[in-house]
């Protein structure tokens, strides 16, 4: 049995016997919750107490790598740039959406209600600092000390400085530094490995309490989320549509042709490194040149998933939006600039581990409590299509545009295990 499928499986045998448990009423109740909150609180601060240094050390080798690769040709370097270009307006537009869809879709307030009794001990932001303070905190005065608050945005600056230095240095020591933060990535994958591999028994624990605490309103408000967060992620897949008509000046009609084959890939596999093979084919179809599509699609796969920033803000607007949590428009501006650039701190990663990554930080970033994610975690595998589908149809379309403006030149190719490696 897959580990997402087993993570499912007690999520729902946890919410079962815990509705079960709170219509009987029975005096082992208060005690049984009183047991299973610490089980479940527990494997939360296991996931909690890799953030900090998994971020870290994935933005540096991320953005290492990234500068790398634009030095091996001008075609990676104008794609890096168009990339990210569109990173960070996908994850402007979801800030846009998410909220507009849940005022057009609000969750249950029964259901809100209850689940935030249910989740009682995670911690809120009270206080949203004025703009004198938070353009005086994005810069860290310690980032040791950032990194110990949780203080996301100045650490995340700090990094990004860092990184961008290390670009600088010598090969050696460029290459030492990366390694080293290499190594500490694979260590912290390792213990991230091992605590998933208890999820069943935390997410388990969880979901009875929160079955138990609020019964019935918990199944639909994990089935609100899902639809909120794929709503948001199928918006912008279909972005791919008007980019490929657009800016690559292909027809809809051998748009949507070209990129079917690799639409079906994604949905069975949830995999964009899977649908690499029928992406390269589709591009061919569009008259895309190898030289261009050998170079750009695999770099695409590598670093460009268009749906996680969006996708991954969206979550934690949800969680945002499920506590009651108004932000300002300096935590909208920073939940963006978290989801734009951690999306290089999941490269490579297995999909639970990417979810954690990407969405985590942003939570702390804007000062929403991260113990939902626990449960989030678990019903993942649904927004995980739209999530696939939409990267794989804007790699196309992104494609096309690539070669339309730029064509090819004397960019290396590279193949997808050397750039995700």
């Amino acid at each position: 049995m897959s580990q997402p499928t087993r993570i499912l499986l007690a999520l729902i045998v946890g919410l079962i016997i815990g509705i079960a448990a709170a219509a009987s009423g029975g005096a082992w109740v208060d005690p049984a919750v009183a047991i299973a909150q610490p089980i479940g609180d527990t494997w939360l601060n296991g996931l909690r107490m890799t953030i900090i240094p998994l971020v870290v050390s994935l933005l540096i080798t991320g953005i290492a790598s990234t500068a790398e690769t634009a030095r091996s040709g001008r075609i990676a370097a104008r794609s890096l740039m168009l990339f990210m270009s569109f990173l960070v307006a996908a994850s402007a537009l979801a800030a846009f959406l998410t909220p507009t869809y849940l005022a057009l879709f609000p969750i249950p307030e029964q259901s809100a209600v209850a689940l935030r009794a249910a989740l009682s001990g995670a911690q809120t932001v009270t206080n949203v600092p004025g703009i004198g303070a938070f353009m005086k905190s994005v810069v860290p005065t310690n980032p040791i000390a950032a990194a110990a608050n949780d203080a996301i945005v100045p650490l995340i600056v700090f990094t990004m400085v860092f990184a961008f230095a290390i670009t600088r240095l010598p090969t050696e020591q460029r290459a030492a530094l990366t390694l080293f933060f290499q190594a500490i990535a694979d260590a912290m994958l390792v213990i991230i490995g091992w605590i998933l591999w208890l999820a069943p028994a935390g997410v388990g624990a969880l979901a009875f309490v929160v079955g138990a605490r609020a019964g019935t309103g918990a199944v639909g408000a994990l089935l609100h989320y899902i639809l909120i967060v794929s709503a948001v992620g199928a918006t912008i897949s279909l972005i791919a549509y008007p980019v490929a008509m657009i800016g690559g000046g292909r027809r809809l009609i051998d748009y949507a042709r070209g990129v079917g084959p690799a639409q079906a890939v994604a949905v069975s596999t949830q995999s964009s490194l899977a649908s690499l093979p029928a992406m390269l084919r589709g591009a061919g179809a569009l008259g895309v040149p190898v030289e261009t599509s050998g170079v750009v699609l695999p770099l695409a796969v590598a670093v460009f998933r268009v749906t996680a920033p969006p996708m991954n803000l969206a979550v934690a607007l949800y969680i945002a939006h499920w506590y009651g949590i108004q932000l300002s428009p300096f935590q909208y501006a920073a939940a963006i600039a978290a989801a734009s650039v951690t999306t290089f701190s999941g490269v490579g990663l297995p999909g639970q581990i990417t979810f954690y990554a990407g969405v985590a930080p942003i939570c702390l970033a804007i000062g929403v409590p991260v113990e939902a994610l626990g449960l989030l975690i678990a019903v993942e595998t649904i927004p995980d299509i739209f999530r696939t589908i939409g990267n794989v149809m804007m790699d196309v379309a992104v494609t096309t545009v690539i070669s339309r403006h730029y064509g090819a030149d004397d960019g290396i190719m590279v193949t997808p295990e050397e750039m995700i490696a």
